[in-house]
C-alpha cells in the first residue's frame, strides 16, 4: 500500500474529504481523530496489514507521519 493510499484510509476512518490530511497534520488538531476512530484505525491495522496495535502506541501518535509509520 502506498503512502498515498495509507493517508486515504485514514481520510475514510475520520470521514474526512479526499485531500484533506497530510503527513504534517496533527491529529490532536483534528475532531474527527476521536475514539471512533481509533477503534477503527485497530480495526483498519487488523484487516489490512494483519497487525495488532496497542492504545498506548495510538496515544504516542502526533502526526500522521506517526500513523502512517506503524501501518506495515
Amino acid at each position: 500500500m502506498s503512502e498515498q493510499e495509507k493517508i486515504a484510509l485514514l481520510e475514510e476512518i475520520m470521514d474526512l474529504d479526499e485531500g484533506t490530511l497530510s503527513l504534517d497534520s496533527i491529529l490532536e488538531d483534528i475532531d474527527e481523530w476521536d475514539s471512533v476512530a481509533i477503534l477503527s484505525f485497530i480495526a483498519a491495522m487488523d484487516e489490512h496489514f494483519e497487525k495488532t496495535i496497542k492504545g498506548s502506541e495510538i496515544k504516542a501518535f502526533v502526526t500522521v507521519q506517526d500513523a502512517i509509520a506503524v501501518m506495515e
